[in-house]
């Protein structure tokens, strides 16, 4: 990745910004949307440590010899993170980000996502944080809990980001959760594009990837992060919870 996208709560907090004109209104517009207080760039220097400017590259050039990090609009060689497109359903933020390579492509993208995306879906996700208490009681064990919401949220589950069949948020009588086991992958190529949706599901939702040493990075990345992975030859005995072996044909 060339960057690490984060979520910067701003709720009060300085935030830099140099330059005028529609897109320094623009930018102003955002920062306050999220809570910031917007700030020119003669403020103490302990008070922000984040910085978003327009046409000064001398600006930069300052902010940064302070250690604030900066966006410089339309300049991503000089930017030390940038501003992605953003589709609010708050709770539920999603962010676009290109690196700086093509806003228009990254406002494209944001449209067919917002079409894509019911409004129900911050409800939603406001109803399953209620009902976090009544998910751990019915499923104590971690991986079998995450498992169950998986299969809740799944197309065509009860919570299905895209057509939700209730907005309860608590568990559904009937989870369609399997038993925990091994399951074989054997992949066909090497590109992540070409894994089937019960693929993609599968190392969404494993506990542990065991795959042999030429399964491709782009492929194991498709796991959640926390997952474990595990290179052998045939997965070892005793692993818990859903345990995705990967080979190549």
């Amino acid at each position: 990745m060339h960057s690490l996208p984060i979520f910067v709560r701003l709720q009060g907090r300085h935030v830099i910004l140099v330059g005028v004109g529609e897109a320094a209104d623009a930018k102003r517009r955002l920062l306050e949307r999220a809570g910031a207080i917007v700030v020119g760039e003669n403020i103490g220097e302990s008070a922000a440590r984040l910085a978003i400017v327009v046409d000064d590259d001398a600006a930069v050039a300052r902010l940064k010899a302070r250690g604030v990090l900066v966006n410089a609009v339309d300049r991503p060689e000089l930017c030390d993170f940038t501003l992605p497109a953003i589709v609010d359903r708050a709770p539920v933020l999603v962010a676009i980000g290109t690196g700086g390579a093509s806003a228009g492509l990254a406002a494209a993208l944001r449209q067919r996502l917002e079409a894509l995306l019911p409004a129900s879906l911050g409800r939603l996700a406001d109803a399953l944080f209620a009902a976090r208490p009544a998910w751990r009681a019915r499923y104590p064990e971690a991986g079998a809990r995450r498992r169950a919401i998986a299969a809740a949220l799944a197309p065509g589950g009860t919570y299905d980001p895209l057509q939700p069949a209730s907005l309860l948020g608590t568990p559904p009588e009937q989870d369609g959760v399997a038993e925990s086991n091994v399951v074989s992958m054997t992949l066909h190529s090497r590109d992540p594009d070409d894994l089937t949706l019960r693929q993609a599901r599968l190392l969404a939702n494993a506990d542990c990837v065991t795959h042999a040493a030429d399964v491709p990075a782009a492929i194991l990345n498709r796991a959640r992060a926390d997952a474990d992975r595990i290179a052998c030859d045939t997965p070892p005995a005793g692993l818990s919870g859903l345990v995705v072996d990967v080979r190549m044909a």
